[in-house]
């Protein structure tokens, strides 16, 4: 088997597939924090303080419907280890607490929103407990499991458990707890099987900062290395081969030909960007929300750029979210239905001849278009009846079939015959919008022009420009490189303690 053989075998497993064609989901952080200003907890807050007067998961629901969001996450247990369901391993929970009198159950509530509303629920539990006694001991490993069985065993179908890699044990004086990650993902596999495993566990890998922003080449077929932080720390800077050194999830280059080479086991492993409306994750009132075409930006560069996206809305005291933000979010949501509202529908598609079942024929009846040969390049066509002003299309590769493609373009041939470039770019996967200056004109090419044997493309929708682009957001590079380095210095820091 040849290396492009190798590297095409590697597809998504069912819960990958999922969360990929769901492209993007809400998170809310919620719990005490919400109510002392904090971002982090100490652990040591009275249950006593957390009381939504009005919470309405409904509302919560309801927006994320509205925006085109498929499910939405819950903080179930942040850093702090307050609980937001009836939990029975702790008395640090909304058991203790003012709210409904101590008989509230959030996680429940929520769950049955979801259910009306046709969302999938997810749940974040922070491996980080600074409440919990046990922790920084073996004991608190069986009592993590306790706390994940319960909400794996009385919430119904779960999409996804997101588990946190911040670790600040040090802060407590307490010694670094090893987690028992492969138990935990055990528990997850037997009790719920297509139930995701997200951030640092073995189906999601985190985009790698917090700032909405995703590579230029994100690829999903990458090695297999070290997704939790202890792993990380442990590994860093032990390798013997010099060339992989420090490659971990921030790494700039995760999947190319170059990198492939280096190692001899790959992985599956897409990436999700997670990132919230406002500056913290819980909710500050002085805080603002993100500009629309800060959001625009951030959904075109990861759901269009082959990442999942975890928007984090935080609801305020009331235990809903802030008008603000609401608006906000209608207001992100129109210009992304304006964008996409005029689909341009190709009367003719030319392409090389394509496996059976797989041709250009088949490609204009909505199914999947391969070649039937490997070729160096590959050009695809598409005319319709009179010009159009085109801005943007989104293109998808068939997953089942692996990611393929390395290098593309997009062009257009003017009347005199002379080829326009528009768009070049790198990989697609699940799902890259490209976009581009408004052009009128009655045909466009595809060209793919690096691919991993031959590629297996699933669509290619065009649409008609709307004129309202997002401007192109300052210093988005700066900001990614900055996270990356405060990421190795968050993994420096934990060897040290």
């Amino acid at each position: 088997m040849s290396d492009l053989q190798r590297y095409v075998s590697v597809r998504p497993n069912s819960c990958q597939k999922r969360l990929e064609t769901m492209g993007f989901y809400l998170f809310v952080h919620f719990g005490v924090n919400t109510f002392t200003g904090r971002e982090w907890g100490t652990g040591k807050e009275s249950p006593i303080c957390f009381n939504p007067t009005e919470l309405d998961t409904d509302q919560w629901c309801a927006v994320a419907s509205e925006i085109g969001a498929k499910g939405i996450i819950l903080t179930a247990k942040h850093h702090d280890g307050f609980c937001l369901w009836q939990t029975e391993t702790t008395p640090h929970s909304v058991r203790n607490s003012p709210f409904r009198n101590g008989k509230g159950d959030v996680l429940k509530e929520l769950e049955q929103s979801c259910k009306k509303f046709g969302l999938a629920l997810g749940v974040y539990l922070s491996p980080w407990d600074r409440n919990a006694p046990s922790y920084g001991t073996e004991a608190y490993n069986d009592f993590y499991c306790r706390q994940l069985e319960e909400l794996l065993t009385r919430y119904g179908d779960l999409f996804t458990v997101w588990l946190d890699g911040a670790c600040g044990a040090h802060m407590d004086g307490k010694p670094v707890q090893t987690y028992d990650f492969a138990r935990y993902f055990e528990m997850i596999r037997t009790l719920q099987p297509e139930c995701a495993i997200s951030n640092c566990g073995p189906d999601v890998r985190w985009v790698g900062n917090e700032a909405g922003l995703c590579r230029a080449s994100e690829w999903n077929v990458v090695p297999r290395f070290s997704f939790d932080l202890q792993k990380v720390a442990e590994h860093s800077q032990q390798d013997e081969s010099g060339l992989k050194v420090d490659f971990d999830v921030v790494s700039e280059d995760l999947g190319s030909r170059a990198v492939l080479s280096q190692f001899d086991d790959f992985i599956w492993y897409p990436a999700e960007v997670d990132v919230s409306i406002r500056k913290g994750w819980f909710y500050h009132p002085l805080q603002r929300p993100k500009r629309v075409d800060h959001l625009l930006n951030i959904y075109y560069g990861a759901v269009g750029g082959n990442c999942m996206l975890l928007l984090n809305i935080p609801p305020d005291k009331r235990g809903k979210f802030a008008e603000r933000d609401v608006k906000r979010l209608k207001q992100f949501a129109n210009r992304l239905q304006s964008a996409f509202a005029n689909l341009v529908t190709p009367h003719r598609i030319d392409a090389p001849t394509g496996k059976p079942g797989m041709s250009a024929e088949d490609f204009a009846d909505e199914k999947t278009y391969s070649p039937a040969q490997v070729a160096p390049s590959y050009r695809i066509a598409f005319g319709w009846d009179g010009p159009k002003t085109v801005d943007k299309v989104v293109i998808t590769e068939n997953i089942d079939y692996s990611q393929r493609v390395e290098e593309f373009r997009i062009s257009t041939v003017t009347s005199d015959g002379s080829e326009t470039l528009l768009y070049r770019g790198t990989t697609i996967g699940h799902k890259k919008i490209a976009l581009f200056r408004p052009t009128r004109c009655d045909n466009l090419i595809f060209t793919i022009t690096a691919c991993r044997l031959e590629p297996y493309i699933e669509s290619f929708r065009i649409y008609e420009a709307d004129f309202r682009q997002p401007r192109k957001p300052l210093f988005a590079e700066l900001k990614r490189r900055l996270h990356r380095l405060s990421y190795r210095m968050f993994v420096k820091r934990t060897q040290k303690n």
